[in-house]
């Protein structure tokens, strides 16, 4: 059966068939990649017209950066779709690859001042600079390569069934639009393409410059390959040096083709050695640019040519490969003299002998050495002559430039004086119409080139265009996958924390149980409990990916973990820290981005029902300051100056307070690292906020709870002055007349509306209390005086004190109550009014869903309306003050019968000290 030129094309285009396979490695099963797919299935033979269409090679010019010699060398260059590599060959004819260029995260560039036909594809690696034929070969393969680099990068950019649709989303649906930039590029079949396969390689100046010295092996292989692969067959180990009987081809291949298919056909469906080989064969004879189809359709003086062409390149071969040669024979005979040594030092009779050899052997290292040594001394003393002379070299060349400029100075001169006397001595209309036609001339020539520059970069441009295009989008899609495989690891890391937290949730009630359980147990969870609080947040984020570690403080100073210095209790701090990561981890993406974003688009500031929703949702870092001065000055206007003037007299006259200051100062915020030492930046400037308001407001003066208020206002707002109009702002503005005087009747009067509230909202766990008699106010005293400071996690206490702020008194109840909602299964579960106590003291601490509280607050809660609040808070003080009036009224019933039996009372007391006596 004959071939025609498209299947002879189809087998030269890919050098070696490595399509599909590793192009750096031979098979070592008994047949190589090249005799595994040499020539496609039946099926594959249909359609190997429309495939062979497809297909991506042809000769271009690499420019060599390594190695002795640094020249243009011809290659043959072939695209692999599977792996999306550029694979190149010394010839088209070739069975093994030099070397193979990585596409998939390359970038194309075409710059026109390199030369015509000149591109580079770069590589995260390293820059390749090849060279086309031509302008139009260059953007031919610059387009095609940008399309198949688009094609697999779509197609290997698709996730597995069942990944996130996020994932899968990005690509789908998308194709190349190059062409809005730059129309395709017609193929230019004399240059690239299969039917560059059949004509002759470019010739290089000489052949040693075409051969790569970086690949020897490779080269001797395909070498070997091209002159005996139709005539011997190949070793089962796949060896170019492993060579059987010579096999002369089959003359009637049509009669013994269907023999040969069953014979050579195992049961498994893959060919066997003997198919292969005459399919190898068969591929040898038709693909050779000698075959019998191309010889009949050329005349006698194109055969002659052709035939002449090849002795002409197959001497150049012979003389490469004795080049090649004589180099590996060197190399052999250092070998084998090597060789020759390690046998004498072998087949020593004695230690002395093989101890002289040792010694020689140390000489020739020693020689070898100090050879060395003279030859680095000796390198040092040229780079530094060489040094020299390029200082020398350079200042000749800045004379030469300075000679130069002078002279062409002068010769400016010596023209302007010529053109003046030849104006004066010639005719003026000749002078110039000779002038002008000179210089049109050049203009025309100038205009031309312009017009071929301006050309040359309309493509350059229209190029760079659309690779940068492509490239944004790949960069967009990775991006968007990125981000997708981000949140999916956030929320493996939340659960792992979340199962984290339970396993040592569990390690706790087996600590609450310890003194229950036999000794054998009791040593095994006090040796799990050990293990646990050893486990180190930053020893895991060095293990492992940590998207959103949890540090030992946040952005304004508190410590995320608590220090609890009670033993039992460091347990619970370990399921603190994990709950607040992975409640982090959950949100981070979920609920703080969006909302982030929100606040990002809000400009100036209005009151409004969307703003309320997202003070209520909790303010941003960066946006807290703002804020907080602007909810400040919309309801307290600043008095230019006045924090400057009680500044002055708290210096000329001392306050009564300010002894109870200093008292207070060490002991605010003591999980703050701003305020935790007596030499903290932070405690001047506190300082001074709470005696300017003490001499700011007489009435007051200064309350035990206010040096906490100012440290929150001076951690967010960070100015003395604007944390001490906020402190004015939340006393005499937010709060109640009388909330922090001397009397707190206020405060008493909000502790019983709580109760009442307490009794409507949550009438199970309020009548839990009543059964054993505990008083809730003594736990939530402290959160209505000091806005929960102290008893909330940071997180969460900003986020109250954000709609503290903006709507006043009535989000401390809706919070208070909201604490107790969140943790009533766990309160109604104790039965000792001891351990309710206790359970108390802390539990604010437990709360880390900062989003699940605030929904219970302001969701669950509702109707909270403020009108009910106020009129609970009239009857209530009522009801106090009337409490009040009786008990002074017994107080002063009382004092006035002691002062009546006040000798009598005496006289007992002397007597009995007689008595006594």
């Amino acid at each position: 059966m004959k071939k025609g030129p498209e299947s002879e094309a189809y087998a030269l285009a890919a050098p070696g068939n490595l399509v599909g396979s590793d192009p750096d490695t031979n098979s070592n099963n008994g047949t190589s990649a090249r005799e595994k797919d040499i020539l496609p299935s039946p099926r594959e033979l249909k359609t190997s017209t429309e495939t062979s269409r497809k297909k991506l090679c042809g000769y271009l010019n690499k420019l060599g950066i390594k190695g002795p010699i640094k020249t243009w060398k011809s290659r043959w260059f072939f695209y692999d779709e599977n792996k999306c590599r550029l694979l190149y060959y010394r010839t088209a004819q070739d069975i093994n690859p030099l070397g193979s260029i990585d596409l998939s995260s390359a970038s194309f560039d075409c710059k026109m001042e390199n030369g015509e036909g000149v591109f580079e594809i770069r590589t995260p690696s390293r820059a390749f600079t090849l060279k086309a034929i031509s302008k139009q070969a260059m953007m031919y393969w610059l387009q095609q390569l940008q399309m198949r680099r688009w094609e697999f990068c779509n197609t290997q950019s698709r996730f597995p069934v069942g990944s996130s649709q996020l994932v899968n989303e990005p690509l789908a649906g998308r194709t190349i639009d190059s062409e809005d930039f730059l129309p395709l590029v017609k193929t230019p079949t004399e240059a690239v393409g299969l039917k560059a396969a059949s004509l002759p390689a470019p010739q290089m100046s000489t052949a040693l410059q075409n051969i790569s010295l970086k690949h020897p092996w490779t080269e001797i292989q395909n070498t070997v390959y091209n002159i005996c692969g139709s005539k011997q067959l190949w070793g089962s180990n796949g060896n170019v040096f492993s060579f059987d009987e010579f096999q002369e081809h089959p003359e009637n291949v049509d009669e013994e083709q269907e023999a040969e298919v069953k014979e050579g056909t195992l049961e498994d469906g893959r060919m066997g050695p003997r198919l292969k080989w005459i399919r190898k064969a068969r591929w040898m004879n038709s693909g050779f640019p000698g075959s019998e189809e191309l010889l009949r359709e050329k005349n006698s003086v194109d055969k002659v040519s052709d035939l002449q062409q090849q002795i002409l390149t197959l001497t150049e071969e012979v003389k490469s490969q004795k080049e090649l040669v004589k180099l590996l024979h060197k190399a052999l005979e250092a070998a084998q003299q090597e060789k020759r040594v390690s046998s004498m030092y072998l087949t020593a009779a004695e230690d002395k002998d093989r101890l002289e050899l040792v010694r020689h052997k140390v000489r020739q290292i020693a020689d070898l050495t100090s050879r060395l040594e003279a030859l680095e001394q000796e390198k040092k003393e040229l780079e530094q002559i060489l040094t020299l002379r390029d200082s020398h070299i350079q200042e000749l060349k800045e004379h030469v430039q300075l000679l130069m400029e002078k002279n062409h100075a002068k010769q400016k001169v010596i023209m302007t004086l010529t053109e003046q006397m030849a104006r004066k001595l010639s005719d003026p209309l000749q002078e110039a119409n000779t002038i002008t036609v000179e210089t049109l001339y050049k203009q025309q020539e100038e205009i031309e080139h312009l017009k071929d520059d301006i050309d040359a970069y309309k493509t350059q441009n229209q190029f760079l265009n659309s690779e940068i295009h492509q490239v944004t989008r790949l960069w967009t899609s990775v991006a968007e996958n990125e981000k997708a495989l981000l949140m999916k690891c956030a929320c493996l890391q939340a659960r792992n924390c979340q199962m984290e937290s339970k396993y040592l949730t569990v390690l706790r009630k087996l600590q609450e149980a310890v003194p229950g359980l036999p000794n054998s147990h009791t040593e095994l969870v006090k040796n799990l409990i050990q293990e646990a609080l050893q486990w180190d947040v930053k020893e895991e984020a060095e293990e492992g990916f940590n998207l959103n570690p949890v540090s030992e403080y946040d952005e304004y100073g508190f410590m995320t973990v608590p220090d609890y210095e009670i033993e039992d209790w460091k347990l619970l701090a370990r399921i603190q820290a994990l709950e607040i990561k992975s409640n982090k981890l959950w949100s981070q993406e979920i609920v703080e981005k969006p909302l982030r974003d929100r606040w990002n688009s809000i400009g100036e500031l209005n009151p409004s029902a969307e703003l309320k929703s997202l003070i209520r949702s909790g303010i941003p870092v960066e946006h807290r300051q703002r804020v907080w001065s602007w909810m400040v000055s919309r309801h307290c206007s600043p008095v230019p100056g006045h924090y400057q003037r009680l500044l002055e007299q708290s210096r000329s006259t001392e306050h009564p307070a300010c002894r109870q200051i200093e008292l207070d100062l060490p002991r605010t915020l003591t999980n703050n690292k701003h305020f935790s030492s007596p030499t903290s930046q932070l405690i001047p400037r506190l300082r001074r906020v709470l005696v300017a308001f003490s001499w700011h407001n007489p009435a007051i003066g200064y309350c035990q709870g206010l040096n906490r208020l100012a440290a929150v206002a001076l951690l967010v707002l960070e100015d003395e002055e604007s944390a001490f109009w906020c402190l004015v702002y939340i006393v005499e503005n937010l709060m109640p007349a009388d909330y922090y005087s001397e009397t707190l009747i206020t405060s008493q009067v909000d502790q019983r509306v709580f109760k009442d509230f307490l009794s409507e909202k949550l009438p199970c766990l309020m009548a839990h209390f009543e059964q054993y008699r505990i008083d809730v106010s003594l736990i939530t005293f402290n959160w209505f005086l000091v806005a929960f400071v102290d008893s909330l996690v940071s997180d969460i206490l900003l986020r109250v004190w954000d709609a503290f702020l903006y709507e006043g008194t009535k989000v401390i109840f809706r919070y208070a109550l909201a604490i107790f909602k969140y943790n009533e299964e766990e309160i109604l579960r104790i039965h000792d009014s001891v351990e309710i106590y206790q359970y108390l003291r802390f539990f604010t601490r437990l709360i880390t869903d900062g989003r699940k509280l605030m929904n219970i607050a302001f969701n669950d809660l509702n109707p909270f309306p403020m009108k009910l609040l106020r009129n609970r808070r009239s009857m209530h003080r009522e009801e106090l003050e009337a409490e009040l009036r009786e008990l002074e009224q017994i107080k002063a019933a009382y004092v006035k019968e002691r002062a009546e039996q006040g000798p009598q009372d005496l006289e007992e007391v002397v007597s009995e000290e007689e008595e006594e006596s």
